[in-house]
């Protein structure tokens, strides 16, 4: 492990050296959602691309679990895309999709809340720590490779601890994305006030400073989708490539992970028949906050031409990514599936469905585990929470 950690550590990639400019093209570049025309202005796909949170491999944070890597370089690129795609949702929570980042620019305290939350510490609560720790009760040790839906499995558990964006997490099951389920979990009453006190010390410092201060007392939780799909055996069949593409063009899309074995990307678009992706092969040194709570960001935006690969490159096992902040953008989302993607496909990447099928168990929205322990026992040790798994219904597959 130490010689694989050391090898990668030293491998500190300049991005200057390898990116590929995009070409003058009359087609259009599709980012998470937006179109932008590659002959007008470059520029304005450059600042859409920057404005994504970009996590890396990281060295040098405290051992993970107390006694573990102190590196991520070569098994945590998969974390790393999962945190992108949930900072992505979050993004859009707080700030709006159209948010744009600049350099030494002040930002919204909500921007800074969002970063805190994927520091590489134990007390931030989607960190490379928690998110490793979590994978445990997915079969996987510290240290580890994960697959796309594993990450998914792992945001879904950890965002049940997580009040201030209070997202509600659905990842789906046997390629069925399921509308009375989803509306079930979304339109959940908030927490009461005493369940909320009885699982106060779960977690404190970690996940307490998220607590929403505003109640969100609206009738719809915000909503991040996780479709994890297998889009061939080998190869992506090239029969889903248009219905993969379109995702990336609907406004709710938080984009896909993927990337070829054992070496993931986060993919925020296309252009034509290739995929642009954001790369977290880049070993960069641990970043704190500061002493007012700011973060120094720099190295969380990507400020060059992101990476490209052809789409048939792609590994078949990927795993779409959604946000919808209200009721009517989940709506919204199934009329396009219906119109974009299920009429035109003759194999359907993923299925659609009203009511909840009559074979499975019933669905229980999940809600946050009663565990009295603190933060710094939870990194530790989560046997607790996996013994609650079945009840809660966290694991999907």
């Amino acid at each position: 492990m130490e010689s694989v950690l050391s090898r990668y550590e030293n491998q500190i990639t300049i991005l200057s050296d390898y990116l590929e400019e995009f070409p003058d093209t009359d087609e259009p570049v599709w980012i998470l959602g937006r179109q932008h025309h590659l002959n007008e202005d470059k520029s304005k796909l450059l600042l859409d691309v920057s404005a994504r949170l970009w996590f890396t491999y990281r060295r040098k944070f405290s051992p993970i679990g107390g006694t573990g890597p102190s590196s991520d370089a070569g098994w945590g690129c998969m974390l790393r895309c999962g945190q992108m795609m949930l900072a992505q949702a979050l993004i859009c929570r707080h700030l709006g999709r159209d948010w744009q980042w600049e350099k030494h620019k002040k930002q919204p305290e909500e921007y800074h809340r969002i970063l805190h939350c994927f520091l590489d510490r134990k007390d931030c609560c989607y960190s490379i720590h928690q998110m490793a720790q979590m994978g445990v009760g997915e079969g996987k040790s510290i240290g580890e490779w994960f697959g796309p839906n594993t990450v998914a499995q792992v945001l879904k558990k950890l965002a049940l601890f997580d009040e201030w964006n209070s997202l509600a997490v659905y990842v789906s099951m046997d390629n069925t994305v399921v509308i009375e389920d989803i509306k079930k979990m979304c339109r959940s009453p908030p927490q009461s006030s005493s369940t909320a006190h009885s699982s106060a010390h779960l977690h404190r410092s970690a996940l307490g400073r998220n607590r929403n201060a505003a109640g969100l007392c609206t009738g719809w939780k915000p909503l991040l989708l996780i479709i994890p799909l297998r889009l061939g055996i080998n190869h992506i069949n090239p029969v889903y490539i248009d219905a993969f593409k379109e995702c990336f063009k609907m406004p709710q899309s938080l984009g896909a992970l993927g990337g070829k074995p054992n070496n993931a990307y986060y993919f925020i678009g296309f252009l034509g028949n290739e995929l642009i992706y954001l790369d977290p092969h880049t070993t960069q040194s641990f970043v704190d906050s500061e002493e007012n709570g700011t973060v120094d960001d720099q190295s969380f935006h990507c400020q060059q031409a992101p990476h490209r690969m052809k789409i048939m490159n792609l590994d078949p096992s990927v795993a779409l990514g959604f946000f919808c902040k209200e009721e009517c953008d989940f709506d919204n989302w199934c009329s396009l599936v219906q119109k974009e993607i299920l009429k035109q496909q003759s194999l359907r990447m993923f299925e659609l469905v009203q009511k909840h099928p009559p074979h499975w168990p019933p669905f229980i929205p999940p809600t946050k585990p009663e565990v009295t322990t603190t933060g710094a026992e939870l990194i530790e040790s989560t046997d607790k929470l996996f013994e609650l798994e079945e009840e809660f219904e966290i694991l999907s597959v």
